[in-house]
């Protein structure tokens, strides 16, 4: 550090510790926690009793959307409550979602300190509403362990693509979120639609139209596509 004349405050340095404090999560050997104090916010929070409300509660847990596998989806109807001209209607799925989602981040994994040197993997996926992925890796005992899960809700036009165009857009959202890991790395890519064919077929060439056009030489130029079983959204 002297050398390159980088300095320190002595007062505001952790020595010996097993993990520490890094922008709203914690960092140790095992990988990154969700912050416990936010966590605790999220599940102690009370039923929103309006649009205020909710929208203040759902900033809290978007800030933590990493750490689960289907939040976008799983949001949605939250999310629908703070469309403008929507009627605040507090209802049993509302509630169900509410404690669904804290239920999720309480019991969030540990997710693994990425490894440039090592192999990434993403697994892509899309339903009739949100499209999710993960980045993956397998560490050094040999464990395959989630770097983060991203997810987002559908366009009005994006929810009427056919199921494959869908699972294109879930591999670009992809390898856009994910980029600054995957960037100049090849990778593998999987996608759980029993449509794999048609995927690749998309990707190849045979029908290539439209927005495929665009996207197939930036998901081709990254990963080959294969299928994995089970979905985000079951």
């Amino acid at each position: 550090m002297r050398e390159n004349r980088l300095y320190a405050n002595i007062n505001k340095c952790i020595f010996g510790a097993g993990e520490i404090p890094f922008l709203g999560c914690f960092l140790g050997k095992d990988g990154v926690r969700a912050d416990p104090e936010k966590v605790w916010a999220i599940a102690q929070w009370p039923v929103p009793v309006s649009q205020k409300d909710l929208r203040k509660w759902l900033g809290l847990a978007n800030y933590l959307h990493k750490y689960s596998a289907n939040y976008a989806e799983m949001a949605r109807p939250l999310t629908n409550l703070l469309k403008k001209d929507a009627v605040w209607s507090w209802t049993s799925e509302a509630q169900q979602v509410f404690e669904a989602i804290k239920s999720s981040l309480q019991s969030a994994p540990i997710l693994a300190l990425p490894d440039e040197d090592r192999p990434f993997s993403v697994v892509c996926d899309a339903s009739d509403f949100a499209i999710g992925c993960a980045l993956l890796q397998v560490d050094a005992e040999g464990r395959e362990r989630v770097v983060s899960f991203q997810s987002r809700q559908l366009k009005a036009a994006e929810k009427n693509y056919p199921v494959h165009d869908k699972e294109l857009l879930a591999m670009k959202y992809a390898l856009v979120k994910f980029r600054v890991h995957l960037l100049g790395q090849k990778c593998s890519g999987a996608t759980h639609s029993a449509n794999l064919t048609l995927v690749q077929h998309a990707l190849s060439g045979y029908i290539q139209v439209g927005h495929i056009a665009v996207w197939s030489p930036f998901i081709l130029g990254s990963s080959p596509i294969g299928q994995k079983a089970g979905s985000f959204y079951q």
